[in-house]
């Protein structure tokens, strides 16, 4: 095992909004490497950006934190925990109904890894907690402005959708 405190902050990304960008802010002041990691969901379809735009607009958005990497991965997260050396999962919560079903999913992870992989969560600043990917999809949908929930990466890319 590593003795360097590897974390990974898994989600969808569909898309990366500021309030992930809070969160993955805070989480890399405390480990060494933060993993980003969006699951390769073959079998998932009906997202709204492709993986390649997923993973360019999370690169771009954290190019200036030096310990984060970019990733996609298939299968379990906790294999991508096993595989890649990492003590803690990050997850953002915004509300009890956020963290209700977070806890559920930090216990089965804890018993898939025999409890050698944590999670840890961050709590929603209150002035980001309405913020959503699905809440950013719907804008879109209606042609709302969005430029105060996501970069402008996203914004440019949606100008050539």
């Amino acid at each position: 095992m590593s003795s360097k405190r590897i974390f990974v902050f898994p989600g969808s990304f569909d898309p990366v909004t500021i309030g992930h960008r809070d969160i993955i802010m805070r989480a890399s002041r405390n480990c060494d490497l933060l993993y980003i990691a969006i699951l390769n969901n073959v079998n998932k379809k009906g997202h709204f950006f492709s993986l390649e735009d997923r993973l360019s607009f999370l690169r771009s958005m954290t190019k200036d934190i030096e310990n984060v990497r970019v990733v996609s991965f298939d299968g379990l997260l906790i294999d991508f925990c096993r595989q890649n050396d990492c003590c803690c999962i990050v997850k953002g919560v915004r509300n009890a109904s956020d963290f209700e079903y977070e806890i559920n999913m930090a216990d089965i992870n804890a018993n898939l890894s025999a409890h050698s992989v944590d999670t840890v969560f961050y709590p929603a600043k209150q002035e980001l907690s309405h913020i959503s990917s699905s809440v950013v999809r719907e804008l879109i949908h209606y042609h709302a402005d969005i430029s105060s929930f996501v970069n402008e990466d996203v914004i440019k890319r949606l100008r050539k959708m």
